[in-house]
């Protein structure tokens, strides 16, 4: 039986920055594989934001083997310190690396995974586990599919498990009935979304990067049509804990949005509303009335028009149900990730180099990458990804030293903050949240998010 599983490929499942790495490796190192993709093309996530810049330059985006073999077949690489946008990286890198022979034919578009689990055995049997194969069900176009793998990457990330609008996690009275006007996400209001928001009445809940690009687009419409407002919701004591290291950050793209942010809220032009926990969403004649609390005491939004939720995202955890995982309680990451990306600590992505050993599960050869690999934390590098996917392609291969090494390579910022304080490490001296400190044992890198 442990012949006939070798013999099988390893199931990727989602097409986006992480897997479309993993398939590259597993083409590099002559390993089959298939990749389930749920959208109609590759990078579908990020064409839902391809209006949007990363933080990011080029030169972190680009999986190495990926941008190898691309080279070798004729692409022109983009310029390494080019800020692009969601399209932009899915027309110049997702799709000339999907569109390769070695990986092209093993895409399944159209096809969503339902459920991972072992060939006829549930979550509690043990007995000759690993001796069967993974059997993913996948809904292809409608018509339901069984693939066997000897191995699983879940790079499928958390985008499409938007969190709710309600306070605590859960979805506030009335917030699934009024979806027709919830956007999730990041709309394209100066363009295809302009006819949905000019001269409305608009709420943003919602305190990170994505919150702070909707009302600066959403700002420029206001320009344009002085008849829209804008509301931001957020649960921060202080709307001034968002504009981050502004000038001082290291990735400046992201420095410039805190001093716009800063810039619009002190233009008095947006109206703020925080702390505020929204329990109730409800539908009047003179619009949509948001209803909770704000600093203990009750507190109304009335007339609404339109509501832009980006308060983050989880990861779907029913297609691996019947997968023996490890994950953190709180944040839902691979229980060895918490501690490095716990929001409740860091102010930012700090990651110290991780690999295959890291991203271990009781379920042998299940691993889960990428963003969802870090559940609910709000910060992900696509450079961390790659580096996850080469050193568990690597274990697989059976090169457990290259597994082991770490080929990290990430920019730094010096405007994280712990909420720990300066920490102590093996050598006496003092740790920032970020930078990098050198120990005895290993030298422990600390990154930006992107």
């Amino acid at each position: 039986m442990m012949k006939s599983i070798n013999k099988l490929p390893v199931a990727i499942i989602g097409a986006g920055p992480v897997g479309l790495a993993a398939a590259a490796h597993l083409a590099k190192n002559n390993m089959p594989f298939m990749l389930f993709e749920a959208g109609n093309s590759v990078g579908t996530n990020f064409l839902s934001w391809g209006h949007v810049r990363v933080f990011s330059p080029w030169k972190y985006n680009i999986d190495k083997v990926a941008r190898e073999l691309l080279l070798a077949n004729g692409w022109k690489a983009p310029e390494d310190d080019h800020i692009a946008s969601g399209k932009e990286i899915v027309n110049e890198y997702f799709g000339p690396l999907a569109s390769l022979p070695m990986i092209a034919s093993h895409i399944r578009f159209n096809a969503k995974v339902v459920s991972i689990g072992r060939k006829g055995v549930d979550k509690m049997k043990t007995r000759g586990r690993e001796e069967k194969p993974f059997s993913i069900k996948v809904n292809e176009n409608g018509k339901v599919s069984y693939y066997e793998a000897k191995a699983v990457i879940d790079s499928s990330g958390t985008w499409n498990q938007p969190n709710p609008v309600g306070s605590g996690g859960v979805f506030a009275e009335g917030e699934q009935e009024l979806s027709e006007h919830i956007f999730y996400g990041i709309p394209n209001v100066k363009q295809s979304a302009l006819e949905r928001y000019k001269d409305k009445n608009v709420v943003v809940v919602g305190g990170g990067h994505s919150a702070i690009n909707a009302l600066l687009d959403l700002s420029e419409v206001q320009e344009r049509y002085p008849d829209t407002e804008l509301n931001w919701v957020l649960r921060k004591a202080d709307v001034s804990m968002v504009y981050g290291g502004q000038q001082a950050d290291a990735l400046e793209a992201r420095g410039a949005l805190g001093i716009r942010i800063e810039k619009l809220v002190k233009s008095g032009k947006l109206n703020i509303h925080t702390p505020f926990h929204i329990l109730k969403i409800s539908k009047t004649t003179e619009g949509i009335k948001v209803e909770g609390e704000l600093n203990g005491k009750e507190h109304v939004i009335s007339g609404v028009d339109e509501i832009i939720s980006n308060t983050g995202s989880r990861p779907d955890l029913d297609m691996i149900r019947e997968v023996r995982v490890d994950l953190d309680s709180s944040l839902e990451s691979v229980f060895d990730l918490a501690e490095l990306i716990d929001p409740n600590i860091h102010s930012c992505g700090t990651v110290r180099p991780h690999g295959e050993k890291e991203l271990r599960h009781p379920e042998k050869d299940f691993y889960i990458v990428g963003s969802k690999s870090y559940g609910r934390a709000p910060t992900f590098l696509m450079a961390t990804g790659y580096e996850q996917v080469r050193s568990i392609v690597a274990y697989l291969k059976g090169d457990v030293d290259a597994a082991e090494r770490v080929e990290l390579d990430l920019p730094q910022t010096g405007v994280c903050s712990s909420n720990l304080g300066s920490k102590k490490i093996a050598d006496g001296s003092g740790l920032a949240c970020c930078g990098t400190a050198n120990t005895e044992e290993k030298t422990i890198l600390k990154a930006s998010c992107c």
